[in-house]
């Protein structure tokens, strides 16, 4: 049996009626996922290799089950671990970490909660929309490659608001985090919280646990991304 493939699992999870039959492909990408969180709120470069692993597994997962919107989303990941990856590893002329863990300027703060609310509200009132296009150019992209794929019927988005929220938050979150900016394990954990609610109405416990690992992980990080954050601003203060 194909390794990739969700078929092939590696265990039964008794979580819910049922169980939850948990894939090697996702149980890898799971495991890559957690470790690129923790290793990022560590402040370790490699963090990027494993986020490269998590979104390539999961793009593989949202190609198998039809979410090709969310396939694409993990394109966007894929690009922005390469320039978190490249932006992390530059140093300055004393061979340190040319970027450090701050905080956003205040202007910019503000800017980007005017953004990130009016991108929400735009999404809420057009995900179905927004993703079924997004689905169309992602099966027309698969297709140019020989994937022969039909164009998908979407089901309307059971939550919009929340739904709409953790997408653009999601963007937001790792963007702030290419740049080493201290808000980013804050939106982490608020995304966090939603999917925790989300994934258990929607009785997928597996990954409601899961992300309540990763609300753990975001809260640590945001504690130790503030105390580096306050190192460095005495640092440059001193100098």
């Amino acid at each position: 049996m194909n390794w990739f493939s969700i078929n092939n699992i590696l265990v039964n999870i008794p979580l819910g009626e049922g169980g939850y039959p948990l894939s090697w492909i996702e149980a890898v990408g799971t495991i890559a996922g957690l470790l690129c969180i923790w290793l990022a709120s560590q402040e370790k470069i490699i963090n990027y290799l494993f986020g490269l692993i998590n979104v390539t597994l999961f793009a593989i997962i949202f190609f198998q089950i039809q979410l090709y919107a969310s396939l694409l989303l993990q394109i966007f990941f894929f690009a922005a671990n390469i320039y978190g990856w490249y932006a992390w590893s530059r140093v300055n002329d004393f061979e340190q970490a040319e970027l450090k863990i701050r905080w956003l300027k205040s202007s910019h703060r503000l800017f980007l909660i005017v953004v990130s609310i009016a991108a929400i509200v735009a999404l809420t009132f057009n995900i179905d929309m927004v993703f079924g296009y997004l689905a169309v150019v992602a099966v027309d992209i698969l297709n140019v490659f020989g994937a022969n794929l039909a164009t998908p019927v979407l089901e309307p988005d059971a939550y919009p608001f929340w739904d709409s929220t953790m997408t653009v938050l999601s963007i937001v979150a790792m963007i702030l985090m290419t740049r080493k900016l201290v808000e980013n394990w804050l939106i982490w954990s608020v995304i966090n919280v939603i999917s925790i609610v989300i994934f258990y109405k929607q009785g997928v416990y597996a990954m409601s646990v899961e992300y309540i690992i990763l609300l753990a992980i975001a809260i640590n990080g945001s504690r130790l991304w503030i105390k580096a954050a306050k190192h460095s601003s005495r640092n440059n203060y001193l100098s």
